[in-house]
């Protein structure tokens, strides 16, 4: 396990998708470690979020952020200009019902392609030595897919532009009626956290000259709206096992984790 530090003072994180559930939590455990806590959401549910928080005497402020939109995305970042983002949380998820090709391109667009856009975006305000987490689950294991696609996730040299072109075929062959035959699972979330997965393998050594450190964590199974009341675990434990990646000082990168402790893929 690599090694946190208490005191934060100074620095900036930024938390997306924290209205409610694990982003709140996040938020909220980062704002008593010391953070400057930016905690985002489309909903306005997200400003009284923050409003209560700061009544605690918490350092958290609300920022207006629709990660499917890349609109807002842009407009965050300008937004920001000049601001030093310590740490990304890329929290923002759904998990959506039914399965269908609009379901899968739903998901996508938030799960994966919204981690994307908000860290594409605001990559240039983060300093050497940041810290960028992908919020993920362990249905993202590789498991799940047909042994070809495994090979063609985790080849070495896969480039964003082709990962983002693999993601895209998964919606086309949903469309098609083919997935299961290419050896896809029918489940637009876990394709959306496979390929999270495979985004943080990509980022790590490209930004290791940078130092700074990309990690995917896998909160476990939390009592939230997406997880339900029959969940095992608590918002307060999934939250730490991010904060925990969120505040690593050590040079850690490149990982899948849980309780700071390695996972497969």
């Amino acid at each position: 396990m690599g090694t946190t530090s208490r005191g934060k003072a100074g620095r900036t994180a930024l938390v997306t998708g924290a209205s409610r559930g694990l982003g709140l939590e996040t938020c909220r455990q980062l704002a008593a470690a010391g953070y400057r806590v930016l905690l985002t959401s489309r909903a306005d549910s997200g400003a009284a979020a923050a409003r209560r928080l700061a009544a605690d005497g918490l350092a958290v402020e609300h920022r207006r952020l629709d990660v499917t939109d890349p609109a807002s995305v842009a407009a965050l970042g300008a937004a920001l200009a000049g601001t030093s983002i310590d740490v990304l949380v890329n929290n923002a998820g759904i998990s959506m019902k039914g399965f269908d090709a609009e379901v899968a391109r739903g998901t996508l667009d938030v799960n994966f392609f919204g981690a994307l856009r908000v860290t594409d975006a605001l990559l240039p305000l983060i300093p050497d030595g940041g810290t960028i987490v992908m919020v993920s689950s362990g249905m993202g294991e590789l498991a799940s897919l047909g042994a070809d696609l495994r090979d063609r996730f985790t080849r070495p040299g896969l480039t964003k532009d082709e990962l983002v072109t693999l993601m895209r075929s998964f919606v086309r062959d949903v469309e098609a009626g083919r997935h299961a035959e290419l050896g896809w699972p029918s489940s637009g979330y876990r394709v959306s956290k496979i390929g999270l997965n495979a985004l943080v393998r990509i980022l790590a050594p490209e930004l290791a000259a940078r130092r700074i450190r990309v990690n995917a964590v896998c909160p476990g199974w939390v009592r939230t709206d997406m997880g339900g009341p029959g969940a095992s675990r608590s918002v307060e434990r999934g939250a730490a096992s991010i904060v925990w990646a969120a505040t690593l000082e050590d040079g850690t990168t490149g990982g899948f984790f849980r309780d700071g402790r390695a996972i497969p893929w």
